[in-house]
C-alpha cells in the first residue's frame, strides 16, 4: 500500500469513527435531560457555522472555477441536504428507544437500500454479488438485533425511526454522489448543510418554543457538530479521492464496530455473541460488495 492510499484510508477511517461516536454522545445528552430537537438543532446549526467558517478561510483557496447555472446547482444541493437533516432527526429519535448497537445496525440498512434505489433509478437488476450482500446484511441484522432470541424486547418506535433514518441516509448518500458534482466538495457540503439545518429548524421550531436550553450549544452541540457535520465531510473529501469508492466504502464500514465499542465503554451497553456475529456478517457483506470497485481502482 503506497503512502497516498494509506493516508487516504486513514482519513476515511477517522471520518467513519467520528460518525460512529455520535449516538453515544446523543445518549449521554439525553441522560442530562436534553430533548432530541434541542440536540439535533444545536448540531446542525453549529455544523453550518463551522462549515461556513471553513469555506471562508480554506475553501477560498481551493474553490473550483466558476460554473454556469451556479444558482440552480446550489438550490439542488439545498434540496438534497434536507435528507441530511431528516437522517439526524430520525436517528436521534431512534436513539431514545433502542441501544446504540441496534441503532447503528439499522442505519447500516442503507447499504441494501442503496442497491434497491440504484436498481429502481437505473432500471437495472442488481448482480448476484449485490443480491448476496443484501441477503447477508438482512441475515446479519436479524442476528445483531436479537430478533430470533427470547431476549428480543426492542421498542418498535425505535425500530421504526431507525429504518426511516436509514431510508433518509440512503437518499443522502445517493445525492452526495450525484448532485452538482462540478462544485468544490466543501461548497457542496456547506449548501447541503444549509438544507439540512432549514428542515431541522422547521421540524423542531414548535418544540423549541416550549423547551430550549441554550446550554446545549456549549455542552453537547459543539461536540456533535465537530464529530457529525464538520470533521467527516472534510476527512472524506481528503480521503475518498485517494482510496477510490470501493476501498473507501470498505474502510468507512468501521463506523459500525466503532459505534458499538463506544457504547460498550462509555454507556456499558452489552453485546452478545449473536450480535457480534451479525455485525461481522454485515461488515463482510459490505466488503464483498465493494471489492470489485477496489480492484478496478487499484488497477
Amino acid at each position: 500500500m503506497n503512502n497516498s492510499l494509506l493516508k487516504g484510508s486513514l482519513f476515511v477511517a477517522l471520518g467513519a469513527i467520528s460518525y460512529g461516536m455520535l449516538t453515544t454522545f446523543v445518549k449521554m445528552a439525553y441522560a442530562e435531560g436534553y430533548t432530541s430537537h434541542e440536540i439535533t438543532f444545536a448540531q446542525m446549526a453549529l455544523g453550518l457555522v463551522g462549515l461556513l467558517i471553513i469555506n471562508l478561510f480554506i475553501g477560498k483557496k481551493k474553490a473550483a472555477a466558476p460554473v454556469q447555472n451556479r444558482s440552480k446547482s446550489i438550490l439542488k444541493l439545498v434540496a438534497a441536504g434536507t435528507s441530511l437533516g431528516l437522517t439526524s432527526t430520525f436517528y436521534y429519535l431512534a436513539a431514545k428507544y433502542i441501544p446504540v448497537s441496534i441503532g447503528i445496525v439499522l442505519l447500516m440498512q442503507s447499504v441494501w437500500m442503496g442497491v434497491v434505489l440504484e436498481a429502481i433509478l437505473e432500471k437495472k437488476i442488481p448482480g448476484a454479488k449485490k443480491v448476496f450482500a443484501v441477503v447477508a446484511i438482512l441475515a446479519g441484522t436479524v442476528l445483531a438485533t436479537n430478533l430470533m432470541t427470547d431476549s428480543f424486547q426492542l421498542d418498535w418506535r425505535g425500530m421504526g425511526w431507525g429504518l426511516l433514518a436509514a431510508m433518509s441516509y440512503t437518499v443522502t448518500i445517493y445525492t452526495s454522489n450525484t448532485v452538482s458534482l462540478q462544485l468544490h466538495p466543501l461548497r457542496r457540503s456547506l449548501w447541503m448543510m444549509v438544507g439540512g439545518t432549514l428542515i431541522v429548524g422547521i421540524i423542531s421550531f414548535p418544540f423549541l418554543i416550549e423547551q430550549f436550553n441554550l446550554q446545549i450549544f456549549q455542552k453537547w452541540g459543539l461536540i456533535l457538530a465537530i464529530f457529525g457535520t464538520i470533521l467527516p465531510p472534510i476527512l472524506y473529501t481528503q480521503g475518498m479521492p485517494k482510496t477510490g469508492v470501493g476501498l473507501g466504502a470498505i474502510v468507512s464500514s468501521i463506523e459500525l464496530p466503532a459505534a458499538v465499542l463506544m457504547a460498550y465503554f462509555l454507556l456499558s451497553e452489552t453485546v452478545n455473541l449473536y450480535q457480534w456475529a451479525g455485525i461481522a456478517l454485515i461488515l463482510i457483506a459490505v466488503i464483498q460488495m465493494n471489492l470489485p470497485n477496489f480492484r478496478r481502482n487499484k488497477i
